[in-house]
């Protein structure tokens, strides 16, 4: 009688991990398709069209918290979803341990570093600031001060 083997199993927690990230690539690809087509619609389509992007625009849009967690949502997801891309990119491609790992981290140390700064970027912008010189600000911020 021949002896059969089981396949090694990998661990718990990575084919869990792989499993969450394949869920999320999915989920995040359908949001964010609705995000995208949002703000492409309202950047290029709505009102004058691509002619209305400009400083003032944006500084009205990300005036409202509506817009913000747009942004924000649209940022996060986005920057999250190709990283997790990344991550399977060098999984499937980079065989050398040492490599793999340096990637890894420096695809998570990106991504990371990209959602906190746009992510301060939206939260605390203000095209008006209190102590700007007057010859910097835009024309909109002069009519506010009055």
């Amino acid at each position: 009688m021949a002896t059969t083997f089981d396949a090694p199993r990998t661990s718990a927690r990575r084919g869990n991990l792989e499993k969450w990230g394949w869920i999320y690539m999915r989920a995040s690809g359908v949001v964010l398709v609705v995000l995208i087509f949002g703000h492409l619609f309202i950047n290029l389509v709505a009102g004058e069209g691509v002619k209305q992007v400009d400083f003032a625009f944006i500084a009205g849009k990300w005036a409202s918290p509506f817009w913000q967690v747009w942004d924000g949502l649209m940022l996060w997801l986005a920057l999250i979803h190709g990283g997790n891309g990344m991550r399977t990119i060098t999984n499937d491609y980079v065989s050398n341990p040492t490599a793999n790992k340096l990637l890894k981290g420096a695809i998570l140390v990106a991504v990371a570093l990209l959602i906190v700064l746009g992510t301060l970027v939206i939260t605390t912008f203000d095209p008006c600031p209190p102590n700007a010189a007057p010859g910097t600000l835009p024309d909109f911020c002069s009519a506010l001060t009055r």
